[in-house]
């Protein structure tokens, strides 16, 4: 496997694909790029092969093609992995063991010295808010509390990357947000996050960036303002079915309002749906003359709010609305949304 010259990247892949006993394609060519210092989110339906790019990640299965590096080095370089920590999407821990127990045997393995491993211990059960429960066993916890337990092993040797799939399965709504704050703070620590999840508002909250996987393959991956740039409007809702006497007050406002598309001076193109303007720009100062040209029909405006399609909009465009999933050459190509801009004459 060869490493790919990238010294700001913490992950960078290219072609990477899984065949299982040559039939079974899990993954067919991932290219994905990480930045150092991010939190980055991976997400796609079940059987996209998140778990799968995870688990090349961490040399626990081999892939069939791989070409890219992990904090500088190749993709499989087995020194590396002493930077990296991993909680396992169904990750197990004896039952007889404590919590206090769980760490420090992590950091055993890891090769911890003996002094700094108890330090650590200590800190890092504060850090997951399990120091009251760090002496009782593990088969008297809860799923939420093994996940912050799981949470705490993987920083034990105090990794560069930390790659956690699903960290937030089972905790309840306080946990979640007790967990990002920790993905925070990580980040602020310097520390490089790359998660899976399927709670989808988890990952907007907390992700720089995200790829979304369908079918082995990236389908779009960038920021959430990147990924919906070409979707975000200002929609102006009008209290009744009041689209004619709105067509007359536009008329000398649009470009052209001849038909069901007209468009602004600026080029921004308008969309009439019943009982609402959907306007193609997020500058507020372009919606003044038309929110002025109602008014002065005496027409009734009910409310006049910006629309950003959030990241399950997102997730549900790249799998497709049948679940069976697409995947994009241009993520912003025919998507559902914001008007496309109008030629100008």
């Amino acid at each position: 496997m060869t490493a790919l010259n990238s010294p700001d990247l913490a992950i960078d892949l290219r072609g990477v694909a899984k065949t299982y006993k040559g039939r079974v394609h899990a993954l067919r060519g991932i290219d994905l790029t990480v930045q150092a210092g991010e939190v980055f989110g991976l997400l796609g339906p079940n059987g996209a092969g998140k778990s799968t790019l995870v688990k090349i990640l961490m040399k626990v299965i081999r892939p069939s093609k791989c070409q890219g590096a992990m904090l500088g080095k190749p993709v499989g370089h087995s020194p590396t992995l002493a930077r990296v920590g991993y909680l396992p999407e169904h990750h197990r821990f004896p039952p007889y063991l404590t919590g206090r127990q769980v760490v420090d045997h992590y950091g055993r393995l890891l090769n911890v010295p003996p002094k700094r491993r108890r330090q650590r211990t200590d800190e890092l059960l504060d850090f997951v808010h399990m120091r009251e429960w760090a002496d009782q066993k593990v088969g008297k916890y809860s799923k939420g509390m093994r996940q912050r337990v799981g949470l705490a092993q993987s920083l034990v040797a105090d990794p560069d990357l930390v790659l956690l799939d699903e960290p937030t399965d089972g905790v309840d709504p306080l946990g979640r947000r007790e967990i990002r704050d920790m993905l925070k703070t990580l980040k602020d620590r310097g520390k490089t996050v790359f998660l899976n999840s399927h709670l989808l508002s988890e990952l907007e909250m907390v992700c720089d960036r995200v790829a979304i996987l369908v079918k082995g393959q990236v389908a779009t991956q960038g920021t959430i303002d990147e990924l919906t740039a070409d979707q975000r409007r200002f929609e102006i809702r009008l209290a009744d079915a009041e689209e004619h006497a709105a067509r007359e007050a536009l008329a000398s406002r649009l470009a052209s309002a001849d038909g069901a598309l007209g468009a602004l001076p600026s080029g921004d193109a308008v969309l009439w749906d019943t009982d609402r303007l959907i306007v193609g720009t997020t500058d507020p100062r372009a919606v003044q003359p038309l929110i002025d040209a109602l008014r002065d029909a005496r027409l009734t405006i009910a409310s006049v709010s910006p629309h950003k399609p959030s990241l399950e909009d997102l997730f549900m465009q790249a799998v497709g609305g049948d679940g069976q999933g697409h995947v994009h050459d241009n993520p912003g190509a025919d998507r559902p949304g914001k008007p496309r801009k109008a030629a100008r004459s």
